[in-house]
């Protein structure tokens, strides 16, 4: 048997050239699929880090999914907001332990502008409970004092002391600027891989000074109200976004949830954010299984044209194989070496497929990182994406038997008769 294998090896290293393309192909299918994978998990992993320790988010009545998404996430834009009145009666519930308000509506050059209080640099939370820590600088104090995410101040280049001015509305293309009113950099929150790197930070104040002499979403014609004046005004916010709750006794949730959806004075919603999750999940189910199933597709393909090659060189190789079965080799030899160099190829592949995602893992998580927010850890393989490699060596193992099958039907005298 060792003779049959050491002949094999020179054989397939004849062939180095037409098992090497193959073994590309099988390499690179498999990097696709265990990459969808990745970034799958990657994906849900980012948004559940992105709060924690919140026992509730709560906001005007809309979808669970559409609330989490602008409140957290900053995807979208509110359907309505909350009246302050209904954000102090929550905060002031016996059964609430803290709560952060969260204003949206403005954008710093695509980035969203978050106004919210100094209780969001106590108590928000991500990841496995980690608390925000600051980079550099301190968070805000003076009124139009501004703490960057890390993603915002890397991107743009601000250090503490530079001067931002904030734009009316969320998007890329605002509507305006409130240049009137500039703000200072005092703070650069370290990363967290979360929407939090990519928001300004603002007090609530902040947020209802610059919009004073606003209407409508509109500045008021012939009315500007200058910086150092506004401070004489009532800068009590009105309408806030959304809320972040923490209670005394996780065991009291369901109680306070259905109060705050029952309350009468305003259409509230208040939802669990694991739950809001995970019918965010069940909605983007589907292009998930369809990201997979095609990255299948491409592996299937990949064995396929490796069935393909083997199938192919056993015209070129009936004489080689003729020869092995006379000096010994026995027809089930020969089917299990035939089927061995397919199999022998497929984990090979694999391998390299693991080696090839390992890289771009680790040249491409900063890139993700920084435009998608989403942390590649260098890791080693995880479960599913073993049981995915297992999968792929077991179709491969079955591809080989058809190669292995054929050249254990080819007879000595066929392999020995020339053809004409």
């Amino acid at each position: 048997m060792k003779f049959l294998l050491l002949l094999a090896a020179r054989s397939a290293w004849n062939r180095r050239l037409t098992l090497g393309m193959t073994l590309i192909a099988v390499a690179l299918s498999v990097t696709l699929l265990l990459a969808v994978e990745r970034v799958r998990l990657e994906a849900r992993n980012s948004f559940a880090q992105s709060v924690s320790g919140a026992d509730l988010v709560v906001g005007a009545r809309s979808s669970p999914v559409q609330l989490m998404l602008y409140a957290v996430f900053r995807i979208g834009e509110a359907t309505n907001n909350i009246r302050w009145q209904s954000y102090r009666a929550i905060a002031e519930n016996p059964a609430v332990a803290w709560s952060i308000p969260l204003s949206l509506g403005d954008s710093h050059h695509g980035f969203p502008v978050l106004g919210t209080t100094t209780a969001y640099f106590e108590h928000f939370r991500y990841a496995d409970s980690q608390a925000l820590t600051l980079a550099a600088g301190k968070p805000f104090a003076e009124l139009f004092d501004a703490v960057l995410g890390a993603e915002v101040a890397q991107r743009l280049g601000y250090r503490l002391g530079d001067a931002i001015v904030l734009n009316h509305g969320m998007g890329d293309v605002s509507l305006a600027e409130h240049a009137d009113k500039p703000f200072k950099v005092v703070g650069i929150l370290a990363r967290t891989g979360t929407p939090v790197d990519r928001t300004v930070h603002v007090s609530l104040e902040a947020m209802e000074a610059i919009h004073l002499d606003w209407q409508g979403g509109a500045p008021l014609p012939g009315l500007s109200i200058p910086a150092e004046y506004v401070r004489k005004f009532d800068l009590t916010p009105k309408e806030i976004t959304a809320v972040l709750v923490g209670l005394k006794n996780r065991a009291a949730v369901f109680k306070v949830q259905r109060q705050i959806n029952n309350d009468t004075t305003e259409p509230l919603l208040a939802v669990l954010p694991g739950v809001a999750l995970d019918q965010l999940w069940q909605v983007v189910g589907f292009a998930e299984r369809t990201l997979l199933a095609v990255s299948a597709m491409v592996v299937a393909v990949g064995l396929a044209g490796l069935v393909a090659v083997v199938l192919a060189s056993l015209g070129e190789r009936r004489r080689e194989l003729a020869i092995l079965r006379s000096v010994g080799a026995r027809p089930g030899e020969v089917f299990l070496l035939l089927s061995a160099e397919g199999l022998f190829i497929t984990v090979l592949g694999a391998l390299l497929g693991v080696a090839l995602l390992a890289l771009l893992t680790a040249l491409l998580a900063p890139l993700a990182q920084a435009h998608f927010g989403l942390a590649f850890r260098a890791r080693w393989v995880s479960p599913d994406e073993l049981r995915l490699l297992g999968a792929v060596v077991a179709v491969g193992l079955f591809a080989s038997l058809a190669p292995g099958y054929r050249a254990y039907r080819l007879s000595l005298a066929d392999g020995l008769t020339p053809r004409l």
